[in-house]
């Protein structure tokens, strides 16, 4: 059984959560620059196999589109063409940041921590797959 991998999409960084290989347990795995993302995602399927890929989608508290929405939809139109055996779902991000703040508060992590915007984004990837796993 492969690893299903988050995703949340940011212009400048992609924060990456992984589960373990039974699928049960969702970890944060790295903070990377959007451009590289590709690369990265090519050399871990390479690493662990990847069973399903869950990218969150941004949407408005209206369910409406955002200005990440576009990017997001390219993310996935490239990702579907580079891994066209792994099957790739979109889930709604909306609260996963806020999430997350609230999250790493109560986990203790100090004030610093919490403004680091790569932790933020390694957590709310966390956040989307669990959400994913929680809906299957």
């Amino acid at each position: 059984m492969g690893r299903i991998l988050a995703i949340d999409y940011g212009n400048k960084r992609v924060g990456l959560a992984v589960t373990d290989p039974l699928q049960l347990i969702a970890t944060p795995l790295d903070t990377v620059h959007s451009k590289d993302l590709l690369a990265y995602l090519k050399a871990y399927h390479q690493r662990e196999q990847l069973a399903a890929i869950v990218v969150g989608m941004p949407k408005t508290l209206l369910n409406e589109a955002t200005d990440s929405t576009s990017a997001v939809v390219g993310l996935i139109r490239s990702l579907r063409r580079e891994f066209p055996d792994v099957p790739i779902h979109e889930i709604d991000e909306r609260y996963t940041s806020r999430m997350a703040h609230a999250a790493m508060l109560a986990g203790g992590l100090n004030k610093k921590d919490r403004r680091d915007k790569a932790t933020v984004d390694r957590v709310s990837a966390t956040l989307i797959l669990q959400s994913f796993l929680a809906s299957q």
